[in-house]
Formats: C-alpha cells, sequence, structure tokens
C-alpha cells in the first residue's frame, strides 16, 4: 500500500465518512495523477501530494452529504475539483465539470479514462456559454472569486424552483453576503471540519427566491 493511501486512510478516519476500498484507490489515483500532470501542464499550485490530499481530496468530498439531488456542474472546475472527489464519492449522481481552458478539460478526461468514473461529463466552454435545458440540482464552485459573480454567472443553470448554489468558502463574510443580487438568497451556511486543514471552512448554499 502506498504512503499516499495510508496517510488518506488516516484522514478519512477523523471523519464520519464512509468510503469503500475502490473509492479510496481512485481518490489516490486522481492525486497521483494530479501530481504528474501538475509537472507540465500547471494545474495547482499545490505541488505536494501529501497536500493535496486534505487541501483538494477531503477539503472537496466533506461537501458530499450536504449536496441535494442527483445532477450537479462544477462550474470553474480547474483540474476537477471539487467535482471529481465528489464524483468517485457520489456514483449514483452525475457530474458536470465545465472550465474554459482546454488543458484542464484534457486532464480531467485523462482521469476518468484511467481511473473509470463513469459519472463525469467534462465540458470546455464560458459559463455564459453553456446550459443545460432543465437545469441543475446544483451548482457548485471553488474557484470563484465571490459569491456575487458566482451566481451572477451562473443564474441560467439551476432547475427552477428547486435548484440550489453551491459556494464553498474559506472563512464567513459578511460582505459576501450582503452583497449577493436581490433575487438570491442565503438558505444555509455550513461549517465544514477538514481534518488537519488549517483556517475555517465553509459551505454556503443559496437559491433564486424567485
Amino acid at each position: 500500500m502506498s504512503h499516499l493511501r495510508t496517510q488518506l486512510d488516516v484522514l478519512l478516519s477523523e471523519t464520519s465518512l464512509e468510503v469503500s476500498e475502490r473509492q479510496r484507490d481512485q481518490l489516490v489515483g486522481y492525486v497521483q495523477l494530479l501530481d504528474k500532470w501538475n509537472k507540465a501542464y500547471n494545474l495547482t499550485s499545490v505541488r505536494d501530494p501529501q497536500a493535496m490530499l486534505v487541501k483538494h481530496i477531503l477539503d472537496s468530498i466533506v461537501v458530499g452529504e450536504h449536496l441535494d439531488g442527483e445532477l450537479f456542474i462544477d462550474v470553474g472546475t480547474g483540474p476537477g475539483l471539487p467535482g471529481i472527489p465528489l464524483a468517485i464519492m457520489k456514483p449514483e449522481c452525475q457530474f458536470y465539470l465545465l472550465d474554459s481552458l482546454g488543458k484542464r478539460i484534457r486532464f480531467i478526461k485523462q482521469v476518468i479514462h484511467e481511473l473509470k468514473i463513469t459519472n463525469v461529463v467534462p465540458v470546455q466552454s464560458r459559463v455564459e456559454e453553456f446550459a443545460l435545458e432543465d437545469g441543475f440540482d446544483g451548482v457548485l464552485s471553488r474557484a470563484f472569486a465571490s459569491m456575487n459573480d458566482m451566481v451572477s454567472w451562473c443564474k441560467h443553470l439551476p432547475k427552477a424552483g428547486t435548484g440550489r448554489f453551491y459556494a464553498l468558502k474559506g472563512q464567513r463574510h459578511e460582505f459576501e453576503i450582503d452583497e449577493l443580487p436581490e433575487w438570491c438568497s442565503v438558505i444555509d451556511i455550513k461549517p465544514l471540519k477538514v481534518p488537519e486543514l488549517e483556517g475555517e471552512r465553509h459551505l454556503v448554499i443559496l437559491s433564486d427566491k424567485g
């Protein structure tokens, strides 16, 4: 067993998450691919694979229990975060991973091929130019600078009435909530516990009042 797998097992033991052997292997496989491709493609500023386990894998999968629905889109996914780890954890759900940069989408396609992930749809597009007719149960992002930008640029993506925005944030910033457009409201703010991660993490859940 690799040292990465051993470390992942230790991290997961500090959570209440149920993770199968196959899922653990896929999560480690993703980190190994990210580390390998990062040298040429510069996909993440996190260089150390062990740090990736905390800052990318655990930071993504702790969100899973708060997601409602079966069809999600991860906007500005970068190298597939949080979409790939969440897709591994939630095989019953479908995840569209959207990014405008071709190298990131090429990497995601390689990941889903090598790790045999069947519930991910990679999409190379600008967010304002992509839509799904019936919309998504959830719109996820951990990359947007502000929640205002996220909900404004992604307003057309959630299902009417039931769709939700899920913003992965660090500290809780009230000014960001104050800046939200009139049509958008905060439903809940979930504090997230990520083993060995310094600093606060929150999941902000938002919806269209309309």
